[in-house]
């Protein structure tokens, strides 16, 4: 059984938290490992270095159209192709365990799951720009 009074909160929890989430990764990548460090990892694991900019670009605007509510059902869908390719680059190789030497693949799946489960639950309450479908 749904709540359907408490269930717009709910969403709303996870939509903020899952762009903080997002917004400390870029953080990461921008202000920690710079741009240019992030292109060169990427350079590293094979892919394009470009590939890097793009990367902070997506995690920086899914995390505020998340945070802000622009969207958001389709934002949590639009980001979990970056969690699919850390995994299949960096997290996946390493186990599953996170605790595993670079980290396994087992918060970047769980991070998925948060994203399909806001994206089937809805924008959330207090979304400054709700999901265009799905809405009865």
């Amino acid at each position: 059984m749904i709540d359907n009074r408490t269930a717009p909160w709910a969403a709303l929890v996870m939509r903020i938290a899952l762009g903080i989430l997002f917004l400390a990764h870029f953080g990461l990548k921008a202000f920690v490992f710079t741009p240019a460090g992030t292109a060169k990892f990427f350079i590293s694991l094979g892919l394009p270095g470009g590939l890097a900019y793009i990367t902070m670009a997506w995690e920086l605007v899914g995390a505020m159209a998340l945070i802000l509510g622009i969207w958001p059902r389709i934002a949590a869908v639009a980001l979990i192709p970056v969690l699919l390719g850390a995994i299949f680059t960096v997290h996946g190789p390493a186990g599953f365990f996170f605790t595993n030497p670079n980290g396994g693949w087992e918060f970047p799946g769980f991070w998925i799951i948060g994203l399909v489960v806001l994206a089937l639950t809805g924008d959330g309450a207090l979304a400054l720009k709700p999901t265009p479908f799905g809405r009865k």
